[in-house]
C-alpha cells in the first residue's frame, strides 16, 4: 500500500541527507527514524490508495515534530527532485494537478 509514496519520501530524505549530513551510502539515523515514522504514517493512513498529497490533507497524522522535519525535507528535496528523479517529480505535479481538479 502507498509502494510509491514510500519510494518518493525515500528518494527524498536521501536527497536531503546526502546534501545536508554528507551521507552517501545510507541515511544518517536521525533521517531514518523520519523515514520510518513516515512509512508507519502511511501505512496507517485512513484514505488508503485514494489520499491526496499530505500537505493538502484534512488530517494532520504526523505529531508536530515530525511534521516540521518532513515539510523541511520536502521543501529542500522536492526542488531538487526534478534533476535527480524528473519522472516522479513531474508524475507528483500532474496528479497533485489533477486531483485539484476532481
Amino acid at each position: 500500500m502507498n509502494n510509491r509514496e514510500k519510494k518518493t519520501v525515500s528518494k527524498m530524505l536521501r536527497i536531503y541527507c546526502r546534501f545536508k549530513h554528507g551521507q552517501r551510502s545510507a541515511l544518517c539515523p536521525e533521517c531514518r527514524r523520519l523515514e520510518d515514522y513516515a512509512y508507519r504514517r502511511l501505512e496507517h493512513c485512513k484514505f488508503g490508495e485514494d489520499k491526496m498529497p499530505c500537505q493538502e490533507c484534512t488530517v494532520h497524522c504526523y505529531k508536530p515534530e515530525y511534521r516540521e522535519q518532513i515539510r523541511v525535507v520536502m521543501r529542500y528535496a522536492g526542488q531538487r527532485m526534478l534533476f535527480f528523479h524528473p519522472v516522479d517529480a513531474i508524475r507528483h505535479l500532474w496528479e497533485t494537478k489533477f486531483r485539484k481538479r476532481k
